[in-house]
């Protein structure tokens, strides 16, 4: 990686603070003038029950524009410059991002580039932003405001400029990793996956069972689904009532004791030791109802739990996965990165059920991109030609 290289601080590089349309319409002006923005978010997914963004900063190269888009109706003004190919948006971990802003803004990124993607494509292990900094322009990140209230108003002067701050080392961190992604000629490997990372959107729910989103529930039997299910429910009426998050209300892990032990009264309740007495004051009662009426579900209207059966492949499949996995991770250790950036479980599973023997063929897999077919294309061929 070579010798760490210094930065203007942060704290020496101005920012300014955007409540008004007048300022918004010369943030965009300016920010549209230069060919690259760093790009960072803050939100209040610990505080609320509907998580929303609560600060956006954009910077460039000499400057730092801290948008508060609690001060406005919207934030169209914001999305050409986003949607704008000639300017790039450099991110650090951009799939929460990309999706908040699409979430509460409909705001669509072109042209991003995501430092945290390319540094793994470049064999990086830590790849925390804090990590990546600390190791190539000896800055320390302050984290102290990381878990606080965003959403609070006035937001103190410290908490502005620490929001401020990740953003302004952005852009030289990406012209360093660009050069050497460019170096070892995987930046277009990055550039493929930081478009494919553009399109991502918020995970939608309409209708589902909210049990399909719960770590465990597949674990559990129809009655038990049904209990965890009423109990979901109850929990989100409760923290969207009390706008608090989720975790606040009741615990995952809390719900899944009750769901599998169904108290039937205060004192089977306490046996559980699922809730605190707190929790069993305020929510005990209810909680004991929905548990009553939820076990009550006819026998033919309880739920379970979809399993997609994996359809039963010839012998010779897991055979292909084998030796394909087998040059994969020669091949990642060659290149010292992670072996499923070249090929995931999917894509290894996909190749060998379709055994794709030309170019042609292989081509026409949808789970494998552009760059993974050059790049890793006529190995693939060669080792299923070789394989039965």
């Amino acid at each position: 990686m070579g010798s760490r290289k210094k930065i203007i601080p942060a704290n020496q590089v101005p920012y300014q603070i955007v409540t008004t349309s007048h300022a918004m319409q010369a943030a965009v002006k300016a920010l549209a003038s230069a060919p690259k923005v760093g790009v960072d978010l803050e939100a209040d997914s610990m505080y609320h029950y509907q998580e929303k963004v609560c600060l956006l900063q954009l910077a460039t190269a000499d400057r730092c524009y801290v948008i508060d888009p609690l001060a406005f109706d919207n934030l169209d003004l914001l999305r050409p410059l986003f949607a704008r190919p000639d300017v790039q948006k450099i991110f650090h971990g951009a799939d929460y991002d990309v999706r908040s802003l699409y979430r509460d803004f409909k705001i669509v990124v072109n042209n991003l580039f995501d430092t945290q993607m390319a540094s793994r494509f470049l064999g990086i292990r830590a790849t925390s932003l804090e990590a990546v900094l600390h190791a190539r322009f000896d800055v320390t990140l302050d984290k102290r405001f990381q878990r606080k209230d965003w959403s609070k108003r006035p937001l103190p002067s410290k908490m502005i400029e620490y929001g401020a701050r990740d953003s302004l080392y952005l852009i030289a961190l990406a012209e360093q990793l660009e050069a050497e992604l460019q170096d070892h000629a995987r930046l277009t490997w990055v550039q493929e996956e930081c478009r494919a990372l553009s399109q991502v959107r918020p995970s939608s729910s309409d209708g589902l069972p909210l049990f399909l989103n719960f770590k465990g529930a597949g674990r559990l039997g129809p009655q038990s689904l049904a209990v965890l299910e009423a109990l979901l429910h109850y929990r989100n009426k409760i923290a969207r009532q009390k706008d608090r998050p989720l975790f606040k209300i009741i615990s995952n892990q809390a719900l899944l004791k009750l769901a599998t032990g169904k108290p039937s009264n205060l004192k089977q309740m306490e046996k559980i030791e699922a809730l605190s007495r707190k929790q069993i004051q305020w929510y005990g009662p209810d909680l004991i109802t929905v548990i009553r009426n939820a076990v009550q579900t006819p026998q033919a209207d309880l739920p379970v739990y979809p399993r997609n059966k994996a359809p039963r492949l010839p012998p010779m499949i897991p055979e292909r996965i084998r030796a394909l996995r087998t040059w994969r991770d020669k091949k990642a250790a060659e290149l010292k990165i992670d072996p499923t950036l070249l090929l995931t479980k999917a894509m290894l599973a996909a190749v060998a059920i379709a055994k794709p023997l030309s170019s042609t063929k292989l081509n026409k897999i949808e789970e494998l991109n552009e760059w993974r077919r050059q790049v890793l294309g006529q190995d693939i061929i060669h080792i299923l030609k070789h394989t039965h």
